[in-house]
């Protein structure tokens, strides 16, 4: 059998190869382009769920402003970031509904922004003041009182029982059903819920910490959410404060250092 003459490797040889690798690893070194961060952020209360107030604002005003003006700073600052509101004016949304915006749209985060409050009889001459962040848990039945006040807006919606399961806002053991809804993402919502706290701090703010409680509106995330109390709206100064433009720029700088904190250590962990 005779020998298969095997043809003389030419420059044009070269060169079509050289070509070929060259074509082969420009396209491997395309990237992939990375999915953005989904962060819902939800104006607390609205239209007729809204009593509450200070001496000249109400909270659902206060948790609006805030709320626009933080997916306006992250939008302009964070890179990559896709921001969903739950509500955009002053009308009411169901609390089951709020979560399932952000469970609907795979959301990354959801942080729900709140004023603190203390009884009516003693607005305006209260000295209680500072900021505290929630999660999703079941605490512990005689310190819901934060829980009680927040999730008095189930009552206002019409299938209640049926869309929380039977929960009663009116009655305490009810607190259990919720606390049994757990949060998947807990320790990551403690993680932010934390770092917002760390930001809180060094702007001076009186630190109350970081709670769990059994709050219908983070129950079912299928995600880290928190709710962060920005202050008392019934205390004179942090009315006053939380209503300045100097004041909420600064509330929304730390939530958004917070966030950026945060996708830093996901994407190290």
């Amino acid at each position: 059998m005779p020998l298969r003459k095997i043809k003389p490797f030419t420059f044009k040889t070269l060169f079509l190869s050289a070509f070929v690798f060259a074509s082969f690893n420009v396209y491997a070194q395309v990237t992939i382009p990375v999915k953005p961060m989904i962060i819902v952020i939800d104006a607390g209360h609205g239209g007729k769920d809204g009593s509450t107030r200070g001496l000249f604002s109400k909270e659902k005003d206060v948790a609006l402003q805030t709320a626009l003006l933080l997916g306006e700073t992250i939008e302009k600052e964070m890179e990559n970031t896709k921001i969903i509101y739950t509500r955009t004016e002053d009308v009411f949304i169901p609390l089951y509904e709020r979560i399932a915006i952000a469970n609907r749209a795979h959301a990354d985060l959801f942080i729900s922004i709140h004023c603190n409050s203390m009884p009516a009889s003693m607005r305006g001459r209260t000295h209680t003041n500072g900021v505290e962040t929630f999660v999703s848990g079941s605490g512990r039945l005689g310190e819901q009182d934060v829980a009680v006040r927040e999730n008095a807006s189930i009552l206002l919606e019409k299938d209640y029982k049926s869309n929380y399961e039977g929960y009663n806002p009116d009655d305490p053991e009810s607190f259990i059903i919720l606390s049994l809804m757990k949060n998947a993402y807990r320790r990551q919502s403690i993680k932010l819920a934390s770092l917002i706290q760390q930001q809180y701090i060094k702007t001076g703010r009186v630190d109350r910490g970081v709670k769990e409680q059994s709050l219908a509106v983070l129950a079912k995330a299928g995600m880290p959410a928190v709710l962060t109390e920005i202050g008392f709206i019934s205390n004179p100064e942090e009315e006053e404060y939380i209503n300045s433009l100097t004041g909420r720029q600064e509330i929304v700088q730390n939530i958004k250092n917070a966030i950026m904190e945060y996708r830093k250590l996901m994407m190290v962990n």
